[in-house]
């Protein structure tokens, strides 16, 4: 899957070169197919027995990621398909843009099912500290991934070919479902915990349409109609009460009561930036002259500041709570990427590259404590029957915000207009701190504790204290 996140945006400005367009396209269809899914992933595997939702989830990502792999490996092999046969190559793109979406929608629902469930399940009846350290591990294992992958892939690109790298992607999805599938079989029957939350979640899925019959005969009362007289439906009206029974509106009104709403939306806004080794940025820097070896390198240096935060998270959150430690992860990110808008003055060779890629990597390790915060503020805070269909909606957020950005490299799609990308993205990073300072306050009654900085505290018991006295 990172191989994958990271190579696409190669190859689409491969195939479309000068132009940020493919590589938007594809990074909209993707994103706006988990918005759009994402509630219902998080509500299907609710009610799904564990081990058919891995099953299903590894089949349809590996077969997926295959299907995209060789029509990608069929484009570049016919690199004049463009002009010669606009038909086909249209028809090629469609299916690598849908066949790459279906596979970020089953990883997600892999990602839903470990991350917001068997890692709390896991962790139930030892402190809290467990689940701590368990999501940084998670979080390390993912990030170290995004370190490995990406140079790796930019090392045979670079010294071998494009082409081998989509071959060797294609190559790899097909041998690492199988792995995948007896490791997490043996995580399923090593730990009981797991199997007795799964009978848990089948009889509350087999009992749920029972007790909410009675929710489903009542009528709403139409002004002007009369008792024994049963108000029309029109055709609009029976639309309305089918969006408003859906499982789509039905996940969104179960995370919209969370108490953790305000960290999931500040978490949600920082997907709404092209300031990451994503499809954008790496296709930005490919124009810009970047070799891709460099790119490669630049996003294994970003995911090991990312691992970093595996590491320093868990030692901040034990000793200043996992609130307060979101609030100081979100502003050192924002302190971070204000290299990133720094870059757009500067004008000579590759320094602004080099200065674009710096912040954003610099910026990680924020980007990951906060993550890492969230989620353990959603696993603390949101009870077992309700925590895959949040992580649905929370991922179909994030999803909805990444379109966003995706739309915006559609509209800005000249690589010479990347800055205001950057400073929209800037913008939406800081208006996630306000609404997270916000959430802190409501909750707290206060930002800091301003006694426990020494510095400050001895400059208030020097200069304060004494005027006090002398009055």
């Amino acid at each position: 899957c990172r191989t994958w996140e990271f190579s696409v945006a190669l190859y689409m400005i491969y195939l479309w070169p000068n132009s940020l367009l493919l590589a938007a396209i594809y990074g909209a269809i993707e994103s706006g197919s988990t918005a759009i899914f994402g509630p219902i992933v998080g509500r299907w595997i609710e009610g799904m027995d564990y081990v058919k939702v891995l099953r299903l989830w590894l089949l349809c990502q590996n077969l997926s990621y295959i299907i995209a792999g060789g029509a990608v490996i069929k484009l570049l092999l016919d690199y004049d398909l463009k002009p010669r046969n606009i038909p086909v190559f249209a028809t090629l793109i469609a299916l690598t843009n849908v066949a790459g979406a279906i596979g970020v929608l089953s990883t997600l629902g892999g990602t839903i099912l470990i991350e917001r469930d068997w890692a709390v399940v896991m962790s139930e009846g030892h402190p809290p500290a467990v689940l701590t350290r368990m999501n940084s591990v998670i979080r390390g294992i993912d990030l170290s991934s995004k370190l490995l992958s990406p140079v790796i892939t930019g090392l045979i690109i670079s010294f071998v070919s494009l082409k081998a790298s989509a071959i060797t992607f294609a190559f790899w999805a097909t041998i690492t479902a199988w792995v995948e599938y007896w490791l997490f079989i043996s995580v399923y029957s090593g730990v009981p915990a797991i199997a007795q939350s799964n009978e848990r979640r089948i009889l509350r899925s087999i009992t749920r349409p029972v007790e909410g019959t009675d929710a489903h005969v009542s009528v709403s009362i139409v002004p002007g109609t009369e008792e024994g007289n049963p108000p029309r439906r029109t055709g609009m009206l029976k639309l309305l009460d089918r969006i408003s029974t859906s499982s789509f509106v039905g996940a969104w009104r179960v995370y919209i009561k969370q108490e953790v709403v305000l960290p999931g939306v500040s978490l949600a806004l920082l997907f709404f930036t092209v300031l990451s080794f994503g499809t954008l940025m790496t296709a930005t820097l490919q124009w810009e002259g970047i070799p891709t070896y460099i790119i490669g390198i630049g996003r294994g240096i970003s995911a090991t500041v990312g691992l970093a935060a595996t590491v320093v998270y868990p030692l901040m959150q034990s000793r200043i709570s996992t609130l307060r430690t979101g609030l100081w992860s979100l502003w050192s990110q924002w302190s971070c990427l204000l290299v990133c808008v720094g870059s757009i003055w500067v004008k000579k060779g590759n320094i602004a590259s080099y200065m674009l890629m710096g912040g954003v990597a610099a910026s990680r390790l924020g980007l990951w404590m906060f993550d890492l915060a969230v989620i353990q503020q959603m696993q603390d805070q949101v009870s077992e029957s309700d925590r895959c269909v949040v992580g649905g909606v929370q991922n179909s957020l994030q999803s909805a915000l990444d379109l966003m950005a995706y739309v915006l490299g559609i509209i800005v799609s000249n690589p010479k207009d990347f800055w205001i990308l950057t400073i929209i993205s800037f913008s939406t990073v800081t208006l996630a701190g306000l609404i997270y300072t916000v959430h802190l306050y409501r909750i707290r009654n206060h930002i800091f504790h301003f006694e426990k900085i020494p510095l400050l505290s001895k400059c208030l018991f020097k200069f304060i204290l004494p005027s006090r006295g002398e009055t």
